[in-house]
């Protein structure tokens, strides 16, 4: 694997990340109920996010970056 693509992983696969705990912070804020389903089933949060876009539109940006990344690097 070339270093740009290391580099395009690791900050898709980081962004990634980023998105779900900000997700998981806004849900927890939230909704007790919807903090946990974020927290044991990580793709609830992006369910979530799409029932409150105007609360998380940030983190699904990111989101929507770290696949962009995480697919040019493949």
């Amino acid at each position: 694997m070339e270093a740009a693509n290391a580099a395009m992983l690791t900050f898709g696969v980081a962004a990634l990340v980023a998105s779900w705990v900000v997700l998981l912070v806004e849900s927890w804020s939230d909704d007790y109920s919807w903090g946990l389903c974020t927290l044991l089933l990580p793709p609830f949060s992006y369910l979530y996010a799409l029932t409150r876009l105007e609360q998380t539109a940030g983190a699904l940006t990111l989101a929507a970056v770290g696949w962009v990344l995480v697919f040019l690097a493949l």
